[in-house]
């Protein structure tokens, strides 16, 4: 089934929409997931910053070689295997903190469920080997245990050595660099005080660090990092929004999401454009073809009465009738090996095996002959004036080729014109170069058909005048045969004040 152009049209406009679509989509969800992606890479660099910064206090106070303390941190499930309970405890062993203890237990409900009819043995801890294998399959249950064991460090270490802020700062902004989150910030180390009940009675900064040239917008986001077992410190991170840091690591996907899209919509287009170009061809191939019929029956036709009138009527005897007859078939037979070359000479100007045969031609002695043959064939009045300088002008062409491009120009002039032909030929010759020009007064070409005219099957609308033959190939022949030379020809035209052709070699 053939589909109309116009279907198929829509088929490929719709094809190309669906693309642009779909690659919005996958580019968005693309983008979320980077930037969700850069998020907990921020949120994991503020965690281990904060684990290397403790690591370096804790070398710090090794060098003294004294027992400063303990941790112990225990973890399992409670009774009904549903929450995972941390506890941690620290104990001070030097001469100042001495059977000093802190404790803390948290409960955090978890996924872990039991079914049937379990023991409580079963259920309840993370000491046994069962609670063990439990707790280190379940991600979420070790890492809350992994922070609880780093917040227990960091609550011990802290009383003897403070937070260095500078320091987990630059270790801070080193660990962004390696995931390449080079971005202007400020770090803040800040203290809430807590009542009895846990609700917060204040809250202060204790001190800033970052970039001394950035300051915050109104925009800007704020990453908080409880560190201490108390949950009465924490890191703030204040930076802008990541958008455009995630769009710039985007840079290469985009641009080549982009370059496929423009090269698929090129081809989109280059496609329907080449089916208009088809369709418009095959329409132009039509017209040929009913105008090319009639032109060959024409002559034919005209040739076989001629012939018929001379062998059954009689008319051999008389001479006058005779001549005129034998001279009806010779020009309908001269017009049809015309026709006949001239269509064998478009298929041939495409073989590789065409050649020209140059040869030094006069100028006026080819012209002339063509302007006297064209005035004797019209029907209508025909005035040429041919004005070469110098008149001796010489060029090197292959004749039959050039005068048929010449017969093609003032053929075209001829016709083209209305109920008188006016005409001048004008050949110049400039240093190594040669320009002919054909100039008629007829009816003209409008300026967006003129970039067609030398198109195969083109043909011009002619408006009222529907006595014009032809099947469009005249200046199609005129211009390969022209381009053959080595030249160039070129057109200038005016609706209803005339065209000029101008040939140059």
């Amino acid at each position: 089934m053939k589909l109309p152009l116009k279907h198929i049209v829509i088929l490929v406009i719709c094809s190309l929409i669906g693309i642009f679509v779909y690659q919005a989509y996958w580019l968005t969800g693309l983008y979320r997931s980077m930037k969700m992606e850069m998020e907990s890479n921020i949120r994991d660099a503020m965690r281990t910053s904060d684990f290397n910064e403790v690591v370096l206090r804790v070398n710090d106070l090794q060098k003294d070689n004294v027992e400063h303390g303990s941790l112990t941190v225990s973890a399992g499930y409670d009774a009904d295997g549903n929450s995972l309970v941390t506890k941690q405890t620290i104990s001070y062993t030097d001469s100042s903190r001495q059977d000093t203890i802190h404790s803390r237990t948290e409960t955090t409900t978890d996924t872990v469920k039991t079914v049937g009819n379990a023991s409580e043995d079963s259920k309840a801890v993370a000491s046994s080997e069962s609670g063990l294998d439990v707790l280190l399959k379940k991600q979420d249950s070790l890492k809350e245990l992994l922070m609880s064991i780093q917040q227990g460090i960091h609550s011990g270490v802290d009383t003897y050595i403070d937070v260095n802020l500078q320091r987990y700062d630059s270790l801070l902004t080193h660990v962004m660099k390696e995931h390449n989150l080079s971005i202007p910030h400020h770090t803040l180390l800040i203290y809430t005080g807590t009542s009895a009940d846990s609700s917060i009675v204040y809250t202060d900064t204790l001190g800033i660090a970052g970039d001394s040239s950035y300051i915050p917008s109104p925009k800007a986001i704020r990453y908080d990092y409880e560190f201490n077992m108390h949950h009465s410190q924490r890191y703030q991170l204040v930076f802008e929004p990541i958008n455009s840091l995630v769009l710039k690591q985007m840079t290469g996907i985009l641009v080549t999401s982009f370059v496929i899209l423009l090269i698929l919509g090129f081809s989109f287009w280059f496609l329907i454009r080449t089916l208009l170009k088809q369709k418009t061809l095959d329409e132009m191939k039509s017209d040929f073809t009913n105008n090319i019929t009639h032109e060959l029956k024409t002559p034919i036709a005209v040739a076989y009465a001629a012939n018929d009138a001379l062998l059954n009527f009689n008319q051999v005897e008389e001479k006058s009738k005779r001549d005129q007859y034998l001279r009806i078939s010779q020009e309908q037979l001269q017009r049809l090996s015309g026709l006949v070359e001239q269509i064998l000479s478009i298929g041939m100007e495409r073989r590789k095996t065409f050649r020209l045969h140059p040869e030094e031609i006069n100028l006026k002695e080819l012209i002339t002959p063509l302007m006297e043959q064209h005035q004797l064939k019209a029907d209508k009045p025909v005035h040429i004036e041919l004005d070469i300088k110098p008149e001796t002008l010489v060029i090197v062409a292959d004749r039959t080729h050039f005068s048929n491009i010449i017969s093609n120009l003032i053929d075209n002039a001829v016709k083209y014109s209305k109920e008188e032909a006016e005409l001048s030929i004008s050949c110049r010759q400039t240093g190594g170069t040669v320009t002919i020009s054909v100039t008629d007064r007829g009816i003209g070409i409008p300026l967006d058909k003129q970039k067609h005219i030398f198109d195969k099957f083109y043909r011009v609308p002619t408006g009222n005048l529907h006595n014009i033959k032809g099947y469009g190939l005249g200046l199609f022949y005129v211009k390969s045969m022209v381009e053959k030379h080595g030249g160039t020809i070129t057109v200038k035209s005016e609706p209803d004040k005339g065209s000029t052709f101008t040939i140059t070699l």
